[in-house]
């Protein structure tokens, strides 16, 4: 059996596995992951972190889902809860392995930093509307998905990091 490119689920960027884990968990737990891997029975508590990260990842790196997690604390909070549940399961399985217990302690403070992101990014959207609204239109002022994706392109860095608000000009000229 070939073995998966890549094992974190909905990622279709660009990133690999290692950046990504490196982006949420932090380069220790690349290194505690290769280590573990070698150590795998049926793969479950592996398969279920790897889903807690594409989940991170897929919200982080798509402005529509951002927008509609950000819209609904109803939605945003069972997909917390999802996470920690996961988390959890993988905590009842790991039979007292320390380099899983490193992994978890990672992936918990991810997810929390994942569910203070939201709160965070409404925060600095306001405070941003606030500031701009001084100098232009509240409608020059985009933080929609679509304003965001419209500027994303193969000739800018944005594939990597997507820009947080858009600007429009009052006029052409």
């Amino acid at each position: 059996m070939t073995a998966r490119l890549r094992e974190i689920p909905y990622n279709y960027t660009s990133f690999s596995d290692r950046e990504i884990v490196i982006r949420l968990l932090g380069a220790d737990a690349w290194d505690v992951l290769n280590t573990l891997r070698g150590e795998r029975k049926t793969g479950r508590s592996a398969r279920m972190l790897f889903e807690v990260l594409g989940d991170i990842w897929v919200v982080r790196r798509n402005p529509y889902l951002e927008d509609d997690l950000l819209d609904n604390p109803k939605r945003r909070q069972m997909l917390v809860e999802a996470l920690r549940h996961r988390l959890h399961e993988i905590e009842v399985r790991r039979q007292g392995n320390e380099l899983v217990g490193q992994l978890l302690e990672a992936a918990a403070r991810a997810v929390r930093e994942f569910e203070a992101w939201f709160a965070d990014t409404a925060s600095l959207r306001a405070r941003i509307l606030r500031r701009l609204a001084g100098v232009t239109r509240r409608d020059n002022i985009s933080f929609d998905g679509l304003a965001r994706v419209s500027h994303v392109t193969d000739a800018t860095d944005w594939r990597v990091e997507y820009p947080f608000v858009i600007l429009t000009p009052d006029t052409e000229a």
